[in-house]
């Protein structure tokens, strides 16, 4: 971790305040600002459905599990599709959609390193959550015999998280990564291949004419994506109802900072639900702040707690926080899903 003397940060990741959130992400002045804004969507009374005829940027084609996660988060919304994960970003920063939903973590595969570091280059808020349970499907072109199959098209994490039943299915058959899980079925039909399977969702199948050979294949049926809706707004806060607040951080070089930056919440009492470390990416390498010689890495901490920016404890602990950080943003404070398996 970086001193803050010698740390060059680049605007698009520095500390912003108020009048800056907009163009950089939100401060921790911007989320209080936020959580205190009177705002007429806050009252269901006075405003349109917000999940009504809103259009939602997700990655992937039609049948994708990004777009069944869209439409749960947002029942009645129009989808686009986007083949990038930066291009469902741009789209909903340059008002093409309102939202995005894009997959933050899963169960199985760990976090979605990609989209936590596009977080920080785009002007977008965290807005809200979704856990979805993926589902994943043997699809292949109708009248085959399932012992035909002799190869499987997916996303690499879908084949990944299906590793054992594909090793397993006739003798092992040849696994070959591609894009998109819905896009795999896409092809296979486009361009007749026999004794191809996709792995991907039923919603693919009924969509591009296929035939499910097999439902639930996964390894672990409790295998969860996390996807995390984000807009240009903050969200101001609601009453009772469960939130979780989103940040990221760096702090000074000094023995003991990142538990001094923990116990800002653990002496109050607040929950955290992640803590995870990831490279600077404006500063990877720095030399040691004991001796000036050795060479170490610089870290970013992304953490979740429970608990709203609205939350007085929230924001002292974010204030004791700002006191030793180098860096400080707040991702989005939003309403927690409380599904269940």
């Amino acid at each position: 971790m970086p001193s803050g003397d010698g740390a060059v940060v680049p605007d698009a990741f520095r500390y912003t305040s108020h009048r800056a959130s907009k163009k950089h992400g939100t401060s921790l002045g911007a989320a209080q600002a936020a959580a205190g804004a009177v705002d007429p969507s806050a009252d269901p009374s006075q405003s349109v459905d917000p999940k009504k005829g809103i259009r939602v940027a997700y990655q992937g084609m039609p049948g994708a599990y990004s777009e069944a996660a869209a439409l749960t988060a947002y029942p009645n919304c129009e989808p686009c599709p986007c083949e990038q994960f930066e291009n469902a970003f741009e789209a909903t920063e340059q008002w093409n959609a309102d939202r995005a939903v894009l997959p933050f973590e899963n169960s199985l595969g760990g976090s979605i390193h990609r989209n936590y570091d596009l977080i920080l280059n785009h002007r977008l808020h965290i807005v809200g959550e979704v856990y979805f349970k993926v589902r994943h499907c043997l699809l292949a072109l109708p009248g085959q015999d399932k012992a035909d199959i002799t190869r499987a098209m997916s996303h690499p994490q879908a084949l990944a998280q299906c590793d054992g039943y594909l090793t397993a299915l006739n003798g092992g058959v040849v696994k070959e990564a591609v894009d998109d899980t819905a896009g795999a079925a896409a092809h296979i039909k486009q361009n007749a291949l026999a004794g191809v399977a996709a792995v991907a969702s039923s919603r693919a199948a009924d969509l591009y004419g296929m035939e499910v050979y097999d439902s639930d294949i996964q390894d672990d049926k409790s295998n969860v994506t996390r996807f995390l809706a984000l807009a240009r707004e903050p969200l101001p806060p609601r009453p009772n109802v469960p939130y979780k607040t989103s940040i990221a951080f760096s702090m000074k070089e000094t023995s003991g900072s990142l538990f001094k930056a923990l116990a800002c919440f653990a002496l109050r009492d607040i929950n955290l639900t992640k803590v995870e470390s990831r490279p600077m990416r404006w500063n990877p390498v720095t030399q040691s702040a004991e001796d000036g010689t050795s060479m170490q890495f610089s870290y970013l901490f992304y953490v979740d707690f429970s608990a709203s920016m609205a939350d007085e404890n929230a924001q002292n602990a974010l204030r004791q926080l700002q006191e030793n950080a180098t860096f400080l943003r707040v991702l989005g404070s939003y309403p927690a899903d409380d599904s269940r398996l």
